[in-house]
């Protein structure tokens, strides 16, 4: 059989694969990133009056921490069935959970309504969100990244990865243009309940791109592989995808997680935290600050394409790696552009922050595939991007807040942020370039009848 990799998908078909990944993580980040940032300007009000505003943030920004608590969930239960059934099933699955949950939170009533009830609903549709998005990822960036071929996949699979920027794009626009056109009381009692409904329309449209495409290539050719050895009765059982990823990746899923830490937590500190920030300690108005994040967003979804062509040159690692060191060396000046309360300086800070983010984000999509083989590729790359989400990007806004609360300065917030840089560039520095890996290399006999023993020097994919 020819290596479904040594015959690429055609580019029309191709771009037809890109674009389904993309529009439906930019509907499923933009679900996400609209309730982040509805935390830092509305939740506080709508959802806990009764606090100290700073409190009330806090609290908003815990609710927000949930949906990450979920997401582990949601790689465990969409990694095993997408390992098992296929990637594009469970993307539709995982559109239609994230969309409704959106749409249901534009409908909740307030604490002035139902009282602690209010809270309690934010709290468990916040909960969908994360296990919904838990499963995206996943599907999203191997679809594309088994389709296309290992010369330029680096490129391709960043193209899903700029669904985070275009989503957040999207939702801060959204947030941006009605903040501009309602006055705070309108948009504190109604206005903000719009763009959480939106949400209803775009998922029509993600689910009409994302059923016209087809199942990976790769993909495929493994499960017709797993069939087969489950035809032969002297070979034995096929293990579960999370019992096989323990058992032949968990160096692999440590090093993904490890190479999340300086890459999830500089994201949202630097594209939420910052509301919290520029206006309570800059003096920033709410819509200067989102402003630039809007304009920073844009860029950033410019150049996570070129950061993923460059890896496709020189590799995942380098590429990683200068993302990493660069973040971790950009937040004094981050703070101390916002600090002037200019809003040029505003923009430049986020600018650069998310460039160098893009560094870190755009090889993501591939490296991590590349680590795992297929038929726990889901489970694999799933499982190490969502649970260092638990760790990083979960508690990034609130413990960037509850610094701010006991310090009263950035210094410490930028601190921690450079010490997440300082473990993820030890997990990439220890990580082994995976560029030039086939993903159509399947092992074989994985986890079925012994095999002879490979080479001394052979590495799976």
């Amino acid at each position: 059989m020819a290596s479904a990799e040594s015959a690429p998908s055609p580019p029309a078909n191709l771009r037809r694969i890109v674009a389904a990944s993309l529009i439906g993580t930019t509907i499923e980040w933009y679900d996400f990133f609209l309730y982040g940032s509805a935390a830092a300007l509305v939740f506080n009000k709508l959802f806990f009056p009764d606090s100290d505003p700073l409190v009330g943030t806090l609290l908003s920004f815990l609710t927000y921490a949930v949906g990450f608590a979920a997401r582990p969930l949601g790689a465990l239960v969409f990694g095993h069935y997408g390992d098992r059934i296929g990637r594009k099933k469970l993307l539709v699955l995982s559109l239609l959970m994230m969309g409704g949950a959106t749409f249901a939170i534009g409908l909740l009533p307030t604490h002035a309504t139902v009282g602690a009830a209010a809270p309690v609903l934010l709290t468990a549709l916040r909960l969908v969100q994360g296990f919904a998005l838990g499963g995206e990822w996943g599907g999203a960036v191997l679809l594309v990244s088994e389709h296309g071929d290992a010369r330029r996949r680096g490129f391709w699979a960043s193209w899903p990865q700029t669904g985070a920027p275009a989503g957040q794009l999207l939702a801060t626009g959204v947030l941006s243009a009605l903040t501009a056109l309602l006055s705070d009381d309108a948009f504190v009692s109604w206005g903000w309940r719009i763009p959480f409904l939106l949400s209803g329309v775009l998922v029509i449209v993600g689910l009409w791109i994302r059923l016209s495409v087809d199942e990976s290539p790769v993909f495929q050719q493994a499960l017709a592989q797993a069939e087969a050895r489950k035809a032969d009765r002297t070979a034995e059982a096929e293990k579960l995808p999370i019992v096989s990823v323990l058992r032949h990746h968990w160096r692999d899923v440590l090093i993904a997680m490890g190479a999340r830490m300086a890459e999830n937590i500089s994201y949202y500190v630097i594209t939420a935290f910052i509301l919290v920030y520029a206006t309570t300690s800059a003096g920033v108005s709410k819509q200067t600050a989102l402003n630039a994040v809007l304009i920073a967003s844009a860029v950033h979804f410019a150049v996570i394409p070129a950061w993923g062509a460059l890896s496709d040159r020189v590799g995942r690692r380098p590429v990683y790696l200068l993302g990493a060191v660069g973040v971790g060396l950009w937040m004094f000046p981050f703070f101390s552009l916002i600090d002037t309360g200019g809003f040029g300086n505003l923009i430049l800070a986020v600018t650069v922050g998310l460039v160098l983010h893009g560094a870190m984000y755009a090889p993501q999509a591939a490296f991590f595939s590349e680590m795992f083989a297929t038929r726990m590729r889901y489970s694999g790359a799933s499982i190490g991007a969502q649970f260092a989400s638990v760790a990083a990007g979960a508690p990034a806004p609130l413990i960037a807040t509850a610094l701010l609360s006991d310090y009263g300065s950035s210094t410490p917030i930028a601190l921690y942020v450079i010490a997440a840089a300082v473990l993820t560039v030890l997990a990439v520095g220890v990580a082994k370039e995976t560029r030039h890996r086939d993903l159509a290399e399947v092992e074989p006999a994985v986890d079925a009848e012994p095999a002879p023993a490979p080479a001394a020097d052979a590495r799976t994919v």
